[in-house]
């Protein structure tokens, strides 16, 4: 690579799940140097995510500066009716920092930003990430085929994923070697493409936690290599301002609560034995099939159409799998089964004939099967405010075995969630206490278990930091929300903020006003129709 000065203004440096929880100890042992001489030089602190704080809606709230009610991603799945879609770029109805730095002649280089396939046409390049396809369309044509000659092997996703013989030390180096990807492929498309902003995430940084929750020395092991790539990044492209983000922060959670189970209880939700129900990996099998499963694939369709069937005449894996928890052996045998088997021969959520349900456990509400509105609704339109009123009010109710509240707050959508896109949103706001219980949407009896094993899932506060050009160290940050990245990021480019944005411009940087911009143009929703995809969202719980 040649050694010149380049004209980079801003970069933004994202780490999925980074929060103080993690990296200070990583910070304290001298394990991140780039890091801590980032956060030592500038201002850093907490970022409060939002509701919901994952990925799939976190990072598109994120780079556009809007909350899902504007942007319309809601989580990993679109819905349309009862069918379900995983969500892409075609999904986001508001324009990224990429689109806006093009709108003003300005040159970007985006590397792995979730939700960014299938690829904007804009002035750079952009290499997109999380819920694309491992071998996605990038911009422009034919980049991703440019990248891997001229920098080597490039990946999306580990080739540990799915493997349940990976052991730690193999999955550990696959984390750290996708950093590396990230790292040289961000250096080689600047120095090609000489860009005003640049957009670098790092999704390991959040796997590590799930596929190895707790475990210090992965943890410094992949910081660490992340740590390495950023700094090789910084000095290679020497922006005048760097910004560190997350979209949320991680933690261990001590309880899943079936939320969907709660509602059976109070009469909203009915059951169905057998069939597809809820969303989940067994949903997908036809694709699987399609797309060339092996035997072993094959045969646990097989195995799902049996337990369906035998589900029908009341052998559910419920009634199964508390025979086995009496023998000792539901671990065990948990381990062996994929979650599809098991959830073919579980009751199920029959949604045509419910009232209200939890659909997508990481939408952290309920929805109302409403008239009119759903493909069989049966809520009338004139009893909706009331239903409502009542879901608020169980749902508020509810405590754990301990007797401590299951939710710090219970509330209408419109508490969270504003625009035209808002009535995609759940119609029942329901935020997990602390998010130290896992809210999930299958039916197994009891309201309450425990996690199977250690386990981490996503809390609110993340982290910012701000260094170099303009920021003083001591500087405020004031209360950063992850509304307020987008527009800071745009004052470092002397860019103003656009009206629809909901964040406002951090203290440590100076605002360049607002204007409006023209409609965003999206066209048709598309989806992600890739199985492979939709098997990773479901070994990391996001799916179930």
């Amino acid at each position: 690579m040649t050694e010149r000065e380049t004209q980079l203004r801003t970069l933004v440096v994202g780490l999925d799940a980074a929060c103080r929880r993690v990296l200070e100890p990583l910070l304290d042992a001298g394990a991140v140097p780039t890091l801590s001489s980032l956060f030592d030089e500038g201002v850093a602190g907490p970022l409060q995510s939002q509701v919901p704080p994952w990925t799939a809606s976190a990072w598109p709230s994120l780079y556009t500066g809007a909350n899902p009610g504007k942007h319309g991603v809601f989580g990993f799945l679109s819905f349309d009716g009862y069918d379900w879609n995983v969500v892409d770029a075609t999904h986001v109805r508001e324009h990224t920092l990429w689109e806006l730095a093009h709108h003003h002649g300005l040159t970007s280089v985006v590397v792995n930003g979730p939700i960014t396939y299938p690829p904007q046409d804009v002035d750079g390049a952009i290499v997109p990430g999380y819920t694309a396809p491992e071998d996605p369309e990038c911009h422009p044509p034919g980049l991703l085929d440019e990248l891997r000659d001229e920098v080597g092997e490039y990946r999306l996703y580990p080739t540990t994923e799915g493997r349940e013989d990976a052991t730690r030390d193999e999955r550990i180096a696959e984390y750290r070697d996708l950093a590396r990807m990230r790292g040289g492929a961000f250096r080689y498309l600047a120095d090609r493409f000489d860009p005003e902003f640049g957009f670098l995430q790092f999704q390991v940084t959040d796997t590590v936690c799930h596929e190895l929750p707790g475990d210090e020395r992965a943890l410094r092991a992949v910081y660490g290599a992340v740590d390495e790539h950023v700094g090789e990044v910084l000095e290679a492209s020497d922006p005048d301002t760097v910004m560190v983000v997350s979209d949320h922060g991680i933690g261990e959670y001590h309880t899943r609560f079936r939320v969907n189970e709660y509602l059976r209880d109070h009469g909203y939700v009915e059951a169905v034995r057998g069939g597809e129900g809820m969303p989940t990996w067994s949903t997908i099998r036809d694709d699987r099939l399609r797309d060339g499963a092996d035997a072993e694939d094959a045969e646990s369709d097989l195995i799902e159409r049996a337990l369906s069937a035998a589900a029908r005449v009341g052998l559910t894996s419920q009634r199964v799998g508390a025979v086995l928890d009496r023998l000792g052996l539901l671990e065990p045998v948990r381990r062996r089964v994929p979650d599809g088997v098991i959830r073919a021969a579980s009751e199920q959520v029959d949604f045509a004939a419910s009232r209200a349900y939890v659909r997508s456990r990481v939408e952290c509400g309920v929805r109302i099967n409403l008239a009119g509105r759903e493909p069989d609704g049966i809520v009338p339109g004139d009893e909706y405010e009331a239903v409502r009123e009542d879901l608020i009010a169980r749902l508020s109710a509810a405590t754990t075995p301990d007797g401590d509240p299951v939710f710090d707050e219970v509330v209408p959508r419109e508490a969270y969630f504003w625009g035209p896109e808002a009535d995609r949103a759940v119609d029942v706001v329901a935020v997990p206490a602390g998010f130290r219980h896992y809210l999930t949407t299958w039916l197994l009896g009891d309201r309450f278990a425990d996690p199977e094993r250690p386990a981490w899932d996503h809390r609110r506060e993340g982290i910012v930091a701000a260094a170099w050009a303009g920021v003083d160290e001591g500087e405020s940050l004031g209360d950063p929300h992850l509304f307020d990245v987008a527009p800071t990021v745009l004052a470092t480019l002397d860019l103003p903020r656009s009206d629809r944005m909901d964040g406002g411009v951090l203290p440590f940087a100076e605002p360049a006003g607002e204007r409006t911009y023209p409609e965003v143009e999206r066209g048709r929703r598309r989806g992600t129709d890739d199985a492979a995809t939709k098997r990773r969202l479901s070994r990391l719980g996001y799916v179930e």
